[in-house]
C-alpha cells in the first residue's frame, strides 16, 4: 500500500469509530459464522418487522399463520419462525424424518392450540356467553317478571352450556367388561336419547355397529351399556337414521357403501335385532342393492308413515316399506343430505353442487324439474340439512364451513353461524330446538355450540385426543339423556373413548360417592 504524501493533497478521511463499534462488529461476525451453518437461509432485513413470540403462542393455527404472514413476508420454500425471529428453509418431502414440512408445521401449531384450549376448558371460571349473564341474574329477572318463560329457558341453557365439564364414561358390555379397542366413527341418538346407534371401525377393515343404552340414576349419574349382539360388515356405513315402522324408533335405516366385488345396499333393520334378550326377533324387514347411497331419511307424516328416502348419485329413491313400491327422481348432482318435514310430506335435499331443493310427495305427475317446490344455493357441497319444527326455516351446512339459516318461504338466507371449519369432510349438524342450540363438529375436531336464535358462538369444546382426519368426534346432545327424567348434557365419542359433558357441576361428587 502506498504511503500518503502531503504533496498528493488532503489526508484521506479517517473513519470515526463509535465507542461500541468493536462490540457490534464482534456480534456481527458471530452472526455471520452462525449464518454459514444454515446454508441458503435468507436473513430478515430491517424493513421486515419482528413478530412477537407471545402473540404467536396465544393465537390459533389459522390466526398464527395470518399474523406471521403480516409481520414477515412469505418467501417460497421458507417459513418464518416468530420465536427465533428467523427464516428457515422448508425441505421437500413428507416423511416422518423431515421436521420442516408445511403440513408438520401446521400440525404442530394445531396441537399447541389444542393443548392450550384444553387447559382453558378445565378452568372452572369460564367467560359467560353473554356479558352480564349468569344464573343469579336470570333468576332475579325471572322473579321480577322482566324475562318471559321461553327466553328464560333459552338463556338458562346458554349459561349451563358454558359451564359443562368433561367426564369420561365407561361403556359396559354384556360380558361385564368395559374395554373398547375400536374407534368410534358415528353415533346417532333416537328421539328420546334412550338409545344411541354406534358405528365403530374395525382394525382388520370394515366396521361393526350396534346400539348403546343410556340409563340414569336418581342422583343424575349416567350409565352406558352396549348391546350384546353386534354386526360386522366389510362395507362403509355412509348414513344412519332411526325409523318408526311399528312404533317410534323401532328400526334403523342403514346406507352401506360397497367396494370391489361387494355391492352397496340400503337396509332397514329392527332395533330388537341387536339384543339377544328378546326371543321374538323379526327378520330383516327391507334391503335392496344400490351402487352408492350417500344419505337416507324417514318420513313421519301420517299419510306417508312407512316411506323412506335414499339419496344416490344423481338420483333420489322413495320406497314404501310395506308394499315395496318405489319411485325414482333424477337430479343433476349427488344428493348428500336429506330430511323430511314434520308437518307436511315434503322432502328437503342438499346436493354436491350446493343446491338445496324440496319436493312434495303428493305431487307425482309433474315432469322435468317442475316437481321442485323450493330451490336455493350455497357456495359448496351441502353436507347436512335440518328443517325446524315450523317448516319455515331450514339449516344447511356445506364443505366450505358455512352454516346458514334459510327462510324457506322467501328462499333467502337470514342468519349465518360463524366459526365452523370444514374443507372436504362429510359432517352433520345437530339442532336442539327446545333448548335453542345448534351443534356442529368441525374438521379441526372442535365441537362448537351456537345460539339458534341469533348465531352467537356459546362454547368451543376441544377434542380430548390429538386432531386427525380419522379421529373427528361424533356427538349427541339432549336435555334428557336416558329418557324423560334423564340428565341433560353432551355425549362425545372420539377414538375408542366416550365422554360426557353434564350440566350439573356436582357430577364429580356423584361419581366419587359411587
Amino acid at each position: 500500500m502506498r504511503r500518503w504524501n502531503w504533496r498528493d493533497g488532503e489526508r484521506p478521511h479517517r473513519r470515526h469509530r463509535h465507542p461500541g463499534w468493536n462490540r457490534g462488529n464482534q456480534q456481527r461476525q458471530e452472526g455471520q459464522r452462525h449464518d454459514r451453518n444454515d446454508e441458503q437461509t435468507p436473513r430478515r432485513t430491517e424493513s421486515q418487522p419482528a413478530a412477537s413470540s407471545s402473540s404467536a403462542a396465544s393465537s390459533s393455527p389459522s390466526s398464527s399463520s395470518a399474523s406471521s404472514s403480516t409481520s414477515a413476508p412469505e418467501l417460497p420454500g421458507f417459513y418464518f419462525d416468530p420465536e427465533k425471529n428467523r427464516y428457515f428453509r422448508l425441505l421437500p418431502g413428507h416423511n416422518n424424518c423431515n421436521p420442516l414440512t408445511t403440513e408438520q408445521l401446521r400440525e404442530k401449531e394445531r396441537e399447541k392450540q389444542r393443548q392450550k384450549s384444553l387447559a382453558e376448558d378445565e378452568n372452572p371460571r369460564k367467560k359467560a356467553p353473554r356479558s352480564g349473564l349468569n344464573m343469579t341474574l336470570l333468576l332475579q329477572k325471572r322473579q321480577f317478571g322482566t324475562v318471559p318463560g321461553k327466553s328464560y329457558c333459552r338463556l338458562a341453557h346458554e349459561v349451563k352450556v358454558s359451564g359443562m365439564k368433561r367426564q369420561k364414561l365407561d361403556v359396559f358390555n354384556a360380558d361385564n367388561s368395559n374395554q373398547n379397542t375400536d374407534n368410534f366413527r358415528l353415533i346417532v341418538g333416537d328421539s328420546s336419547c334412550e338409545r344411541v346407534f354406534t358405528v365403530n371401525d374395525v382394525s382388520h377393515g370394515g366396521a361393526k355397529y350396534g346400539i348403546m343404552s343410556f340409563s340414569s340414576s336418581s342422583q343424575g349419574a349416567l350409565t352406558v351399556e352396549m348391546c350384546d349382539n353386534l354386526f360386522f360388515t366389510n362395507r362403509k356405513v355412509n348414513s344412519v337414521c332411526w325409523a318408526s315402522v311399528n312404533f317410534p324408533d323401532s328400526h334403523v335405516l342403514l346406507c352401506l357403501v360397497g367396494g370391489g366385488d361387494t355391492p352397496g345396499c340400503v337396509s332397514l333393520l329392527p332395533a330388537s335385532l341387536y339384543s339377544n334378550s328378546n326371543p321374538d326377533q323379526p327378520g330383516m324387514l327391507c334391503s335392496f342393492k344400490i351402487a352408492t347411497a350417500w344419505s337416507c331419511a324417514w318420513c313421519l307424516h301420517p299419510q306417508f308413515d312407512k316411506t323412506f328416502s335414499t339419496g344416490l348419485s344423481r338420483r333420489i329413491i322413495l320406497k314404501d316399506a310395506d308394499n315395496g313400491r318405489t319411485q325414482t327422481y333424477s337430479v343433476s348432482s349427488d344428493v348428500l343430505a336429506q330430511q323430511f318435514s314434520l308437518r307436511v310430506p315434503v322432502l328437503f335435499n342438499g346436493c354436491r353442487s350446493g343446491e338445496i331443493f324440496s319436493f312434495d310427495l303428493r305431487q307425482r305427475g309433474r315432469k322435468g324439474q317442475s316437481w321442485k317446490t323450493h330451490r336455493f344455493h350455497q357456495e359448496s357441497a351441502v353436507t347436512s340439512v335440518r328443517i325446524l319444527q315450523d317448516d319455515n326455516y331450514l339449516l344447511a351446512a356445506d364443505m366450505s364451513g358455512q352454516i346458514k339459516m334459510w327462510d324457506v318461504r322467501m328462499s333467502k338466507s337470514v342468519l349465518q353461524y360463524r366459526g365452523h371449519y370444514n374443507e372436504h369432510a362429510y359432517l352433520p349438524i345437530h339442532v336442539c330446538e327446545p333448548e335453542g342450540l345448534l351443534l356442529a363438529v368441525g374438521q379441526d375436531c372442535y365441537t362448537r355450540i351456537w345460539s339458534l336464535r341469533d348465531g352467537r358462538l356459546l362454547r368451543t369444546v376441544p377434542s380430548p385426543h390429538r386432531a386427525a382426519n380419522d379421529l373427528i368426534p361424533s356427538v349427541v346432545f339432549s336435555s334428557n339423556l336416558g329418557g324423560h327424567n334423564g340428565p341433560p348434557g353432551l355425549v362425545m365419542a372420539v377414538k375408542n373413548d366416550l365422554f360426557y359433558f353434564p350440566y350439573n357441576a356436582d357430577y364429580e361428587e356423584i361419581l366419587e360417592e359411587r
